[in-house]
């Protein structure tokens, strides 16, 4: 099978835990013969840097063409600390969003038995975490109406939603929980927030042609204390935007690193596949970057874009593999501490020779 990836390795580590993507994908490729075309592009500061555009047309042409898209990472300090800059990288993702129209941002949760002693909660807590989150991802605060008052001592920033924008991507999270073990939690503020009143309307109409899982409501600021106290009471959760930004961040803790955590976000005819870290500029150039977000994102381009749900699978365990076998980045590493790349090299080993008894 023949497929074109976009890569747009963006800015710091981006570049660094991209490449340990693609080389997965080039082993995957290899063992089971199909053809990857990959295609690269620039976004965020590097773009920026090059063309003064975060998001260039020529990037924006290329995704359009592509089967997937496979991104590593935006942020550099430059822009960080100044804060009156007009033109920053992370308008490059916004608009990629945007622009390609991925409403749906798709985050698995999960722990790791061999990583229990990294992570700061207590192992009993932990154990056996498995849910995903279903963030919508075009909408609200974040592309809402935003601004300063002609005095300079006011700012807004606007929350909308429409009803369409919930339904479409609560129709896929109870799609999901069917897959799973079939309960959807809404994590929204709706004592407060009109929007998140919209939100629950909305998501009990969808709920009507799903009698089959089970739904319930949390606001988020119980959500966030939930997710530390008893993290396995959730299968799908559902939410907004912004709180699903800040929601997930703090889930991957239970991973035991931010370097694990892997994302998709999905439109009706493109998809971009990235994991949920930073560019940790300070590691840049340095080996230590956890390339396993990176290749899990790779890991579900494959099932979600292609429907190579054999070929993702073994990715799985490739790197199911290597973190029981603690060859690991610094931050976690166990038994053996390696660079960026001899984990990507690891991986790829396992795709390539030593796991072909478990295809």
């Amino acid at each position: 099978m023949k497929k074109r990836i976009a890569v747009l390795p963006g800015d710091g580590i981006g570049t660094e835990v991209t490449a340990e993507a693609v080389k997965v994908l080039e082993a995957i490729a290899l063992r089971y013969n199909h053809y990857f075309e990959f295609n690269y592009g620039l976004i965020g500061a590097a773009a920026i840097d090059a063309t003064g555009n975060p998001f260039p047309s020529e990037t924006q042409k290329l995704c359009e063409d592509s089967d997937a898209v496979l991104m590593g990472a935006i942020g550099d300090p430059k822009y960080d600390h100044d804060p009156s800059a007009k033109i920053r990288p992370e308008q490059g993702l916004l608009a990629l969003r945007k622009e390609l129209g991925l409403y749906a941002n798709i985050r698995p949760v999960r722990s790791y038995n061999a990583l229990l002693s990294k992570v700061p909660l207590k192992p009993e807590i932990v154990k056996g975490v498995d849910f995903t989150v279903f963030r919508e991802l075009t909408g609200g605060i974040y592309f809402g109406k935003k601004g300063r008052e002609d005095d300079g001592n006011s700012a807004y920033d606007l929350c909308t939603y429409n009803k369409e924008e919930v339904r479409r991507i609560t129709k896929l999270a109870f799609e999901e929980a069917l897959k799973r073990h079939k309960k959807v939690t809404l994590v929204d503020k709706a004592n407060v927030l009109e929007t998140s009143r919209l939100w629950r309307e909305t998501v009990k109409e969808i709920a009507e042609d799903y009698s089959q899982v089970a739904l319930d409501f949390m606001y988020v600021d119980n959500a966030a204390m939930q997710l530390i106290l008893n993290p396995r009471q959730f299968d799908v959760i559902l939410t907004e935007n912004m709180f699903g930004d800040i929601l997930t961040d703090e889930a991957s803790v239970i991973g035991g690193s931010l370097g694990l955590m892997p994302s998709a976000s999905i439109g009706s005819k493109h998809a971009m596949y990235e994991p949920i870290h930073g560019s940790y500029p300070q590691a840049k150039g340095k080996g230590i970057a956890n390339p396993i977000g990176s290749i899990l994102s790779a890991a579900m381009m494959l099932d979600m874009s292609f429907g190579m749900s054999v070929e993702s699978s073994l990715v799985n365990r490739a790197v199911q593999e290597v973190i029981e076998m603690g060859y690991l980045t610094p931050e976690l590493a166990g038994k053996h501490s390696c660079t960026t790349s001899e984990v990507g090299e690891k991986i790829s080993s396992f795709v390539l020779e030593e796991m072909h008894e478990m295809i």
